[in-house]
């Protein structure tokens, strides 16, 4: 499925703005649309509207959106050279501005290329754990990724000793064609590094989500490596490297988050805490 599907984004008469219908499939457990989500429609319509290929983008989250909403993406493209452009989205509900994305797009011929990233030893996707869901992700944009944990602690180990920063997800959109905007989705798990980093069953809001894309190499898993800074005066600082399945790095990402504790489980939550031994006084870790 390509991102326009994926995303329900859809072009209005004005060749410059989109719109996003705000569903269920693409909120957070949280009921608010999933930031990796915004920016990934973001994306779509920037490289659709300047018809060239995203170098760099990031986001400034300021409001949520949730559904029924529709979200109007507005695409300027401030300066459009031989090979490269520079444009902005502006993305809106009923004229409150949700998120703002920065980006440069364009494509170069040139002859020297490398990647230096060092991606870690962990075990491939068959042999990696599937990550816990709890039933608030019924519906939600987590049903549409399949996720397992390459390097970490499950919920229900949580909370437990600090950990060293490190954190890997491997990531399987079965529904979303090799793009971006897909990158842009498994970009966002940031703040599941923060509650592995803690030891804590915390995870956070997201500031921001920056997006750098080194190439769309073909891969059905996508290794999404966290690497969390730092957690001080309330705010989670990290990035994320990006892995094809044949250890091709095919983007970075960072963020900022505000950092929270989950302590509002619902009682199916609660209970399924027990039944794996763990107290249910806290959220998930994201």
């Amino acid at each position: 499925m390509d991102a326009l599907r994926f995303f329900g984004l859809a072009r209005t008469d004005d060749a410059d703005v989109w719109q996003l219908p705000v569903v269920p499939a693409l909120c957070s457990g949280r009921g608010t649309l999933f930031g990796g989500a915004g920016l990934g429609a973001a994306i779509e319509a920037l490289e659709r509207t300047t018809g060239r290929p995203l170098v760099w983008a990031t986001a400034q989250y300021l409001s949520y959106a949730r559904p029924p909403s529709v979200v109007d993406i507005a695409i300027t493209e401030i300066v459009r050279g031989h090979r490269s452009s520079q444009a902005r989205a502006v993305a809106r509900v009923d004229g409150e501005e949700i998120f703002t994305v920065n980006s440069a797009l364009g494509a170069r011929d040139f002859p020297l290329s490398g990647s230096w990233a060092i991606r870690p030893e962990v075990p491939p996707p068959g042999a990696s754990p599937p990550r816990d869901r709890l039933p608030r992700h019924e519906g939600t944009i987590m049903d549409r990724l399949e996720t397992r944990i390459a390097a970490g602690r499950s919920i229900y180990e949580l909370p437990g000793p600090a950990g060293d920063g490190r954190a890997s997800l491997w990531v399987h959109l079965p529904s979303l064609d090799m793009s971006a905007a897909a990158l842009a989705i498994v970009g966002d798990f940031v703040p599941f590094g923060v509650g592995q980093a803690l030891g804590a069953r915390a995870g956070g809001n997201s500031l921001d989500n920056t997006l750098r894309v080194v190439t769309r190499h073909p891969t059905e898993w996508i290794l999404a490596d966290v690497r969390v800074h730092a957690v001080e005066h309330g705010f989670g600082h990290g990035l994320v490297h990006l892995w094809a399945e044949d250890g091709t790095l095919l983007a970075t990402a960072s963020q900022s988050a505000i950092v929270r504790e989950h302590r509002d489980w619902g009682e199916d939550d609660a209970a399924a805490a027990r039944g794996a031994g763990a107290a249910p006084n806290e959220g998930e870790g994201t």
